[in-house]
């Protein structure tokens, strides 16, 4: 307002709006303030004028004169309002106000007066309309007297020095505001300019400082802004690069690429052992395999950190306010996205980005209570960054003891998995690695490797939150690394687990305890399907290989030859897992099981391919006689074709990278006499199979799920080995037709003891189904193991005719 002007100007001439100037109003030029104006004054009504000498008041003549003196000076005054003046350039406009300010701190002794209570705010946005307008007159490209007198006398520096010094009290925001408004409504690039990146500079180094300040929202604003003028000129991040020593700058600028994840992806796509792969994926103690000659000192002098770009959008992502964290956040991000890898090497090696994201990481963790409800943790499901900042933290009706932590800790994760996903592969690997050593080893480990059973439950649906938070192929390939450790040979039987996590978790698998089972069972199902090849490698595939599960006679033509001179008992006979099937059982072998031999002639006989057999050898695995799904509309083996054939879509898709072989290997380059193991994976699994009868029916329902995902993978081997009931099996192998096998001769003997079973089991379907209501029953778990069988057998016949190329009739 003109009333706090410090040096008021008298001047003549009363204040009338500029024509030229629409978006300025007349208040933006230098005038006096109001009662200041040099006019005559104007006598009030009833004030008498003595013109006389004597001081006596005349009669009528008097009077005349009076009204003539008056219309005479309203005529004078009108006169000066019509007439125009001519418009203040806005140069002088501009200079006006930019000393306006600076007479402020030379007049005003008082440095308590709140900056909002002087006239400088009002300045610095009248500055910044002249700024605005004067671009919007000139061509695209042009700079204007009122800009270049902006840099050519280091307005901004001053005003930054200002800032710092805090006087007058609450001058830091408003030279926040005015940066932000002047690099966001400036179209022409200005950080380019040495007198406006230094300044900006100096103003970032002052953001960050205390959390819950007075000027957080401003610092946010500032520095997300800057954030995206250098993704819009990205050379621009080599100006807010502190090059503290030339030489190290250098080094850091011709330093060679990131390797090891080029050496990784390669390894991921071969068979072969992967020496070189585990040499590059060490942990090293720097995070690129530069850094160790050029790292720069982070730390300041003194043991203070530089206030940085990096630094101070990392402190404001704590922020307690989640719209300023949620800012903070993006403005990181869009710096991570920055294709110059000086500036990714920079972010690595010098700052503590790899360091505070892996750390907030850890104590995010730490604050989740080990009692934690493990099927409420499962509820939470993916947590998303940006909803979560967004949301508010009032505890909603749905709350639980530990909730807020693990909402926090998953948001963060996801955080963490998208900025690798974004980042320069530079720093996309640095954080990687620096999560996998710094929260991975040092607080996820220990957590998993509890004994007791709550804290097993909750750290296994922990671990599998991160599993499902994590997609960036980086932090992935990390996470294997982690869990399963990176060996790519095949195992051997009772040797010492050189990776102890891996062996501790496929030992969950078959645990006394029934709901700690399902739990780990549920943990690899979905790391199963996660899209990276060391995961189904190092579980199965590394063991299948050599083929050593084929015995010596391994052809079809073979196989059909020597059966064709046998008949069905001497056959049964032979086959070491039909050794135990009872032979005066009421459902004879006969009724139930279709012999290679018959099925071959039949496939002659009416032309039809070779899938159809391997489908009809799992239809038929279960017998007719405990059979249900025929009694009940909606059960049949076609229902399970589409997400079979959707399922196998997805990994045909993960696998097209990965260059796996379209036919088995030739067994002529197998090893010859090795021994066959089909690694702990399997052999659990396996094991469980084998005592499906025996278990409840939802770890019966996870088992099968865990095994139809393995055996939706396009790799041949794994193909002929699960699902191929006509390879001829080593000595002393199981596949897992002949596991199942096994199980349905055990059933055949068991159900003879139970009074009533086809009624009782048909009315288990439909309880299953929701169509009778629950109750009791004798053989409950029996009964549900046989529907399970042969819902299993159903999805196994899908799988084999969705992965079988189509042959022509």
């Amino acid at each position: 307002p003109p009333s706090a002007l410090p040096c008021p100007i008298p001047s003549p001439i009363p204040p009338h709006p500029l024509p030229s100037l629409p978006t300025l109003s007349a208040s933006s030029l230098l005038l006096p303030p109001p009662g200041r104006l040099l006019l005559p004054a104007v006598p009030g009504p009833g004030t008498a004028l003595c013109l006389c000498p004597s001081g006596r008041r005349s009669g009528p003549g008097l009077r005349a004169g009076r009204r003539e003196m008056f219309s005479k000076l309203s005529a004078l005054l009108q006169q000066a309002v019509d007439t125009e003046e001519e418009p203040i350039p806005l140069l002088q406009s501009f200079i006006s106000h930019w000393k306006g300010i600076t007479n402020y701190y030379i007049v005003t002794t008082d440095d308590t007066l709140p900056v909002k209570q002087t006239d400088i705010p009002w300045r610095l946005r009248q500055m910044l309309d002249i700024l605005v307008y004067e671009e919007k007159q000139l061509e695209r490209g042009e700079t204007g007297p009122c800009m270049e007198y902006l840099l050519q006398h280091k307005i901004l520096e001053t005003l930054c020095t200002l800032a710092k010094a805090g006087y007058p009290p609450g001058m830091k925001q408003q030279v926040l505001i005015l940066i932000t408004k002047l690099l966001g409504q400036i179209q022409q690039p200005l950080l380019p300019h040495i007198n406006v990146h230094r300044p900006v500079q100096k103003l970032i180094r002052l953001c960050g400082e205390d959390l819950g300040s007075k000027t957080e929202k401003e610092e946010v604003q500032f520095l997300t802004t800057v954030c995206a003028k250098l993704s819009q000129d990205p050379y621009l991040i080599n100006f807010f690069i502190e090059k503290k020593d030339s030489a190290d700058y250098r080094r850091l600028s011709s330093c060679p690429s990131e390797k090891n994840r080029v050496q990784r992806d390669q390894a991921f796509g071969t068979e072969s052992p992967r020496s070189s792969w585990s040499q590059g994926s060490q942990l090293d103690p720097s995070p690129t395999p530069c850094a160790s000659s050029t790292r720069l000192n982070p730390e300041g002098e003194g043991g203070q950190r530089d206030r940085t770009l990096l630094s101070a959008l990392l402190t404001l992502t704590a922020s307690e306010k989640p719209q300023f964290a949620l800012k903070a956040c993006e403005g990181l991000l869009l710096l991570a996205r920055l294709p110059e890898e000086v500036a990714a090497r920079y972010m690595v090696e010098s700052t503590a980005v790899c360091r505070t994201l892996s750390d907030r990481l850890s104590d995010l963790c730490k604050l989740i209570p080990d009692s934690i409800d493990p099927g409420q943790v499962e509820l939470l499901g993916r947590v998303n960054w940006r909803s979560h900042c967004a949301a508010s933290r009032v505890e909603d009706a749905d709350s639980f003891p530990g909730k807020g932590a693990a909402m926090s800790f998953f948001s963060w994760l996801d955080y963490c998995d998208q900025l690798v996903k974004e980042a320069h592969e530079v720093t996309a690997a640095a954080v990687a690695q620096e999560i996998r050593r710094r929260f991975f080893v040092k607080v996820l480990e220990p957590r998993l490797l509890q004994v007791s059973e709550a804290r097993i439950l909750s750290s296994t649906e922990l671990l599998m939150g991160v599993v499902t938070h994590v997609t960036s192929p980086c932090l992935l390939d990390e996470l294997v690394l982690f869990l399963l450790g990176e060996e790519r040979e095949g195992e051997v039987p009772g040797q010492p687990a050189c990776h102890p996590l891996r062996y501790q978790l496929i030992d969950r698998c078959n645990h006394l305890s029934d709901e700690i089972s399902m739990a780990t069972l549920r943990f690899f199902e979905q790391l199963l399907q996660k899209p990276q090849e060391h995961i189904i490698y190092n579980l199965v595939l590394r063991n299948l290989r050599g083929r050593c599960y084929i015995g010596n006679s391994t052809g079809q033509e073979d196989r059909a030859a020597e059966n064709e001179h046998l008949d069905e008992t001497d056959e049964l006979e032979e086959d070491p897992f039909f050794t135990d099937i009872y032979t005066g059982s009421r459902f004879p072998a006969s009724d139930w099981l279709v012999p290679p031999v018959a099925t071959q002639e039949a496939t002659k006989a009416d032309g039809k391919p070779e899938v159809n057999r391997i489908v009809n050898s799992f239809l038929c695995l279960v017998p007719d006689a405990v059979k249900t799904s025929d009694l009940v509309a909606g059960c049949g083996y076609d229902t399970y074709l589409v997400d079979a054939h959707r399922m196998f879509q997805g990994c045909c898709v993960n696998a097209r990278e990965w260059k796996w072989p379209l036919v088995p290997k030739h067994l002529e380059s197998c090893e010859p006499g090795g021994i066959f193991y089909e690694g702990d994976f399997l052999k659990v699994l396996f094991d469980r199979m084998a005592q499906i009868l025996q278990q409840p029916y939802d770890l019966n329902l996870q088992i099968t799920s865990v095994v139809s995902k393995i055996a939706l993978f396009p790799h041949p081997h794994l193909h002929e080995y699960l699902l191929d009931p006509y390879i001829n099996l080593a000595p002393g192998c199981r596949s897992l037709f002949s596991v199942i096998v096994r199980v349905i001769g055990d059933l055949m003997q068991r159900i003879q003891r139970v009074a009533q079973f086809p009624s009782k089991l048909l009315l288990v379907r439909r309880q299953l189904m929701g169509l009778e209501p629950e109750a009791e029953l004798d053989h409950a778990m029996l009964l549900k193991a046989v529907i399970v069988l042969e819902e299993f057998c159903k999805e196994l016949a899908a799988i084999a005719f969705v992965k079988y190329p189509s042959e022509p009739d």
